[in-house]
């Protein structure tokens, strides 16, 4: 069986193989999150440093490893790199079981930091390789929906397995085993890419082949929505907390979210076949008023429906986001490079948004955090709605014809 991709068609199994890399993306620090707060138990010399090492290192590392694999992808042999990534990050799963202490589980964190900087832009770089047009943009759909379907489902064998035993949760470390048996089946990708057809036309040259205000765009673009939504990660618990909710049910919020950001990945061309030119703005208004109900109902139902809304609004956007990046470049060997400028927007989000909340909580000497943070960034991404709307025919906010 052969797969249309635009361009031609490819085997099955190469398109599998191609996928198959999305189960690994979102895994970094899913199986050290269950046990932070038993860590000073499991380990009674750990210091408060050395938690959030554990925790902030592996992201930090991905993103200069984001824009080194797309460094290394000019050189054309993007097979033999996303295997060594592969290779890395299963090893760290295996030395995970064999961890006795704190110094030994920071190194591992930042080698796996490491394997998955150099993987996470070939999951959809290659993607942009293979496809083009409507089928590269339904690709792009089933890849946000595979990586964020393997978190929904991992975070529950995590949750599962941590209360066996500290060592178990490392297991979802072992899923690259599954990518790797398939890379051989990746040199079945055609040798000539196809840079698609630009968003808009004349389409820039670009300096280097980068069209540099379309990458910032883009960049700018997903580190604010980025922005936006992870803090349901860094704050719903305390919200929770505050009425007096389980953390049992903590988790289940942040579930929820990820099960509602891999769903529309499913449906992305009927999406944008029935909002148009109006899908960025329809995310965007799904996700303030997720924050909105949040913020204002603060229990149980409203915590759910705002998961739900913020999990919608962001997962339309996401691939959207990918298939943009497509187009920041004139040279079709470069798509991957700017994949990883884009993908490293997305994890300086991660890592700086607690920071800017509490900056802006600073400034306005607001005493509660919890219920901040949801106003703070319902008002920012109001703010959004508004730019997005006058400048709906700019590149980043358009969706062209033949997606439609």
């Amino acid at each position: 069986m052969r797969i249309r991709t635009g361009k031609g068609t490819l085997p099955l199994i190469t398109v599998i193989a191609i996928l198959s890399l999305s189960l690994v993306v979102n895994l970094p620090g899913l199986a050290v999150s269950p046990m932070l707060g038993t860590l000073e138990k499991i380990f009674p010399d750990t210091t408060q440093l050395e938690v959030q090492l554990l925790t902030m290192l592996p992201n930090l590392l991905i993103i200069p490893c984001l824009l080194l694999s797309g460094h290394f992808s000019l050189s054309g042999n993007k097979t033999a790199i996303v295997t060594v990534s592969l290779i890395i990050y299963a090893a760290c799963g295996v030395a995970y079981l064999f961890a006795r202490s704190m110094a030994a589980l920071i190194v591992i964190s930042c080698a796996l930091g490491i394997g998955a900087g150099l993987l996470i832009p070939f999951s959809t770089g290659l993607i942009a390789d293979a496809f083009s047009g409507p089928y590269r943009m339904q690709q792009m759909g089933f890849q946000s929906a595979i990586s964020n379907m393997t978190l929904v489902c991992a975070t529950f064998v995590v949750g599962w397995l941590s209360g066996h035993d500290w060592h178990m949760p490392f297991l979802v470390y072992l899923i690259p085993l599954v990518p790797l048996a398939l890379t051989p089946f990746l040199r079945k990708l055609p040798k000539e890419e196809s840079a698609g057809t630009p968003a808009q036309a004349p389409a820039p040259v670009g300096k280097g082949g980068i069209m540099v205000g379309r990458l910032l765009a883009t960049m700018g673009v997903y580190f604010f929505i980025t922005y936006a939504v992870i803090i349901i990660s860094y704050y719903a618990p305390f919200v929770a907390e505050k009425e007096h909710l389980s953390s049992a049910f903590t988790g289940t919020i942040t579930s929820i979210f990820f099960l509602f950001v891999f769903l529309p990945g499913f449906f992305l061309p009927r999406i944008i076949a029935r909002f148009g030119s109006n899908t960025v703005i329809m995310c965007a208004a799904v996700t303030f008023v997720g924050l909105g109900i949040f913020a204002v109902f603060p229990d149980s139902s409203g915590m759910i429906v705002g998961a739900i809304l913020m999990g919608i609004g962001y997962g339309t956007l996401q691939p959207l986001l990918y298939d943009k990046a497509t187009f920041t470049t004139s040279d079709p060997r470069k798509a991957t490079l700017a994949l990883a400028f884009i993908l490293s927007a997305n994890y300086l989000a991660i890592v700086v948004a607690p920071f800017i909340v509490d900056f802006f909580r600073s400034a306005f000497h607001a005493s509660d955090v919890r219920a901040f943070s949801f106003i703070l960034n319902c008002c920012f991404t109001g703010i959004f709605i508004i730019v997005a709307r006058l400048k709906r025919k700019s590149f980043i906010f358009t969706i062209t014809e033949k997606f439609k």
